[in-house]
């Protein structure tokens, strides 16, 4: 009998070891796992196809409001209507003039068709440090009412401006914007779609 509980206690010394490690390897997987970034597909007619890494850690009510308005078809047959060389392109506006803005109703299905909405600028110049993201060629960002040169009691109100239309970069002559626009992503294929 007393054979039979040295055996026991020893395989229940080496299952609990063996849990142990097994916890331990899952604890430790779960910490080095790395999360990949969203990637949005953008389909041109006519042109091609862009993708764009999302960077939810640096932008994340940004990242959130785009992906929500993608999913509900929201940019489904809109177009660029801005086109800059050597700066950007501007598209999101269901207007297709720049004029258009989201209600809540684009982003959710209780929302009201009437109600326009805005999001938080996160960029430097808001308040807000964890965007460092430059703007550089291939940044995408989103496009929002600038009033600085009105009055600078209007200039919040601009920097939270921001619902639906992005831009992006076509250049990397412009990065006097970074800390201004709320970049959120970057082109990782179809540059030359942006380009074209």
């Amino acid at each position: 009998m007393k054979k039979f509980l040295k055996i026991l206690l020893i395989v229940l010394i080496i299952v609990a070891v063996v849990g142990i490690a097994f916890l331990g390897y899952g604890y430790y997987k779960k910490l080095t796992k790395k999360v990949q970034n969203p990637v949005a597909t953008i389909e041109v007619e006519e042109f091609g196809t862009i993708k764009v890494e999302l960077y939810p850690d640096i932008a994340p009510n940004t990242v959130t409001n785009f992906i929500a308005l993608a999913n509900r078809g929201f940019y489904d047959g809109l177009t660029f209507h801005r086109t800059i060389p050597e700066f950007m392109i501007q598209g999101g506006d269901k207007n297709g003039d720049g004029s258009g803005t989201p209600t809540l109703s684009d982003l959710k299905d209780d929302g009201s068709s009437t109600t326009n909405y805005a999001i938080e600028g996160e960029f430097i110049a808001n308040g807000y440090n964890k965007n460092t993201l430059k703007l550089k060629k291939g940044v995408i960002a989103m496009a929002r009412s600038d009033y600085s040169s009105l009055s600078t009691s209007l200039t919040t109100q601009g920097y939270n401006s921001a619902g639906s239309q992005f831009f992006i970069m076509t250049s990397n002559d412009h990065t006097n914007l970074s800390g201004y626009y709320t970049g959120f992503g970057k082109v990782i294929e179809g540059m030359d779609v942006v380009d074209a």
